[in-house]
């Protein structure tokens, strides 16, 4: 038997029940289509011009918080602010103890200040710290030269134009990170940071100092005292790699300033625990100033007469330190 052409009511049939299964296959389709591009990140040219905003940001140690102040005209440029060895988990303390945002309001850099990292050194850790039942492993490096970058990239925020400064264990932290990632950073500062960590009774030092600020064990940060990752970590010994990088470099004396005025028992406590931090930090800053002069590696220094560990100092270097900042992320 021969087969012709289908009849045209059977075309026409054919054809109705295409366009009805099409009808229900669109708007599934839409539903997906539309799913997959809300969940993904939005991606902006410009970051907002001004504003302060708190943000949970991904990363491998589950979300971090960071409190932002925009760039006041939108710029690309930003200035990490690392917090101490006693972070908290809610604020940082360049947002509450100083005036730093007032001071960076109208300029055209974005602050980023993450949240939290207790005794971490903003280091990649080992392993969790086991004296005080960590739940999980710090891993600062990472989140501040990959995970944070990610997000910021999406709101506007170079890769490749910023700076990072830090007080104290985040003054290390801020030489370390940009050594290690030139690429992201072009200044860095230290204010009273720990620049000479293999010296005499720095390990033992430091080790004293993370079990008083929250019982971590140090040995989960770096391993042993003879590990090389403390090598790593100490800007006396990478100091070759700072070269080219501009830098500003600050301790006081330690001899009680301006700012200190005991008056309880308390306060003569903390008065003389901060005296005691300044002058270790002193003799390691000087350590390493001498050790960038041998290498031919220029920074701006600061050696105040007065002065103890303690934050309204920090305000002050940070605004002695502000035109070089904004001078080398070309954010005036």
């Amino acid at each position: 038997m021969r087969i012709g052409r289908p009849r045209f009511s059977d075309r026409l049939k054919r054809r109705v029940l295409g366009l009805s299964a099409a009808a229900l296959v669109l708007p599934l389709a839409a539903g997906i289509a539309g799913t997959a591009v809300a969940g993904a990140a939005p991606v902006a040219h410009r970051a907002p011009a001004g504003g302060f905003e708190e943000v949970m940001v991904p990363s491998s140690m589950g979300p971090i918080k960071v409190q932002i102040q925009w760039a006041s005209r939108g710029g690309d440029a930003a200035l990490y602010l690392l917090d101490g060895l006693r972070a908290r988990n809610d604020r940082n303390a360049w947002s509450f103890e100083t005036n730093a945002l007032d001071q960076f309001r109208n300029d055209n850099v974005t602050l980023v200040m993450p949240v939290g990292g207790e005794s971490s050194f903003y280091s990649d850790w080992i392993s969790p710290s086991n004296f005080n039942g960590q739940d999980g492993t710090y891993k600062w490096e990472t989140f501040l030269t990959k995970e944070l970058p990610d997000y910021l990239e999406t709101r506007g925020v170079s890769r490749s134009n910023n700076g990072i400064l830090g007080l104290s264990m985040g003054g290390s932290a801020a030489l370390t990170l940009a050594a290690y990632h030139r690429d992201q950073f072009k200044f860095a500062a230290s204010l009273s940071g720990y620049l000479n960590i293999s010296a005499p009774g720095m390990r033992e030092a430091i080790r004293v100092a993370m079990l008083d600020a929250g019982r971590y064990n140090v040995d989960a940060m770096w391993g042993p005292p003879w590990s090389k990752a403390w090598l790593r970590n100490d800007p006396f010994v990478f100091a070759p790699k700072l070269k080219g990088l501009s830098m500003y470099v600050s301790a006081a004396s330690g001899l009680p300033g301006q700012y200190d005025r005991p008056s309880s028992a308390i306060d003569y406590y903390n008065t003389a625990n901060g005296m005691a931090l300044e002058a270790l930090s002193l003799a390691n800053t000087r350590a390493f100033q001498v050790r960038l002069g041998t290498l031919g590696i220029p920074a701006t220094y600061n050696f105040p007469a007065t002065g103890v560990h303690s934050w309204r100092y920090w305000q002050d270097e940070l605004g002695n330190a502000r035109g070089q900042i904004l001078d080398a992320l070309n954010a005036r």
